[in-house]
């Protein structure tokens, strides 16, 4: 932000289309990117479990709506049911195939998210907008039945839930009550970067593209040659990829164990809260959104007695709706594109510094 794009010139197209093509934007990102891996040898185990696994877990849920709701303009209430099919999936594929590495577990159970996310997605090519919202709500309700009505999803167990074992990896564990919290932080972070490098690509390609007119204008792109239906069910197809891989962190790296109300709608709501104050359309949006609702609570609880104010855990719970429900009425009156265009203007204000605009 401190400093000039002056005399950074382009000689092809490839490297015009460079994704981050300012090259103190790539030593920015560099810099983030190495804090994030020193993470653990500055951490304790309590940041590492209770705020960083969780925050990274969630923020690549809020990419998955972002994808669905942000670029495609397709409104979803239903991102909790499709991360809890990508957690019970994951469960299956555990139990099923033991010896399977569960790195793989977890990137194949987000394609089972994804076959259900197209069945969903049909709706959308004749209805939008509120009754598209029902229909999505309409499966949030028909999974969280699921898995309580059919034992098969979680073995049979007599308690209903689904407890992760001991997995381990080239020697290490990464899953059970063994599982250290750097070695499953160090898998979601994996993980979180890899899936979020490949959904910034696919945005800036042409599937992406499809998507935004969509959005935009489903008629016009529709005469432009777009097909809806190639467009909308590809989008529902990433993005309940993306939350069920999500799901299967946040139950096999985060949780331990789960019931079915652990993906409720609550959950839902949750992650499109995280994508509104984030910003809608934007990548960065989805990692401010999950930060600041995650965050908020721990700072609330950290931050009070601070001030010499004593506040109970369960007020500090009700205390942190208030601020994000008031937070999301502001947002939608005065900035709907949320933190993430409060962080485009800052730095369009840094670049022009000391010398604003007329």
């Amino acid at each position: 932000m401190f400093y000039r794009e002056v005399g950074q010139f382009k000689t092809s197209y490839v490297a015009d289309q460079q994704g981050f093509p300012i090259r103190q934007d790539r030593v920015g990102i560099a810099v983030i990117l190495a804090i994030a891996f020193a993470l653990p040898f500055v951490g304790n185990d309590f940041f590492l479990s209770a705020i960083a696994i969780p925050f990274l877990v969630l923020a690549l849920a809020t990419i998955g709506l972002n994808v669905l709701t942000g670029y495609a303009g397709q409104l979803s209430l239903g991102t909790g049911g499709f991360m809890g099919v990508g957690a019970y999936a994951c469960y299956k594929l555990v139990t099923i195939f033991p010896d399977v590495p569960i790195v793989i577990h977890i990137l194949l159970s987000g394609f089972a998210a994804a076959a259900l996310g197209i069945v969903f997605g049909l709706p959308s090519l004749r209805i939008k907008g509120l009754y598209l919202a029902v229909t999505t709500l309409a499966a949030q309700f028909f999974f969280e039945w699921c898995f309580i009505r059919i034992p098969w999803l979680y073995n049979y167990n007599a308690s209903g839930a689904i407890e992760v074992p001991g997995r381990s990896m080239s020697g290490v564990t990464l899953t059970g009550p063994s599982a250290t919290s750097t070695a499953r932080y160090y898998v979601v972070l994996l993980i979180v970067i890899v899936l979020t490098v490949l959904v910034k690509n696919l945005i800036r390609g042409r599937i992406g593209r499809q998507w935004m007119m969509i959005r935009d204008m489903d008629i016009a792109a529709e005469l432009m040659g777009v097909r809806p239906l190639n467009a909308k069910l590809s989008a529902f197809a990433v993005s309940s990829y993306l939350c069920g891989v999500a799901g299967a962190m946040f139950v096999f790296f985060y949780l331990g164990a789960a019931e079915p109300s652990a993906f409720s709608v609550t959950l839902s709501f949750q992650v499109l809260f995280m994508a509104i104050l984030g910003g809608l359309g934007s990548l960065v949006g989805s990692f401010f959104g999950a930060a600041f609702i995650w965050i908020l609570p721990i700072l609330l609880r950290w931050g009070m007695p601070l001030i010499g104010i004593s506040i109970a855990a369960e007020v500090v719970t009700h205390l942190a709706s208030m601020i994000v429900g008031a937070l999301i009425i502001v947002f939608l009156i005065l900035e709907p594109h949320g933190l993430a265009r409060l962080w485009q203007i800052a730095k369009e204000k840094l670049r022009v510094w000391p010398f604003p605009y007329a």
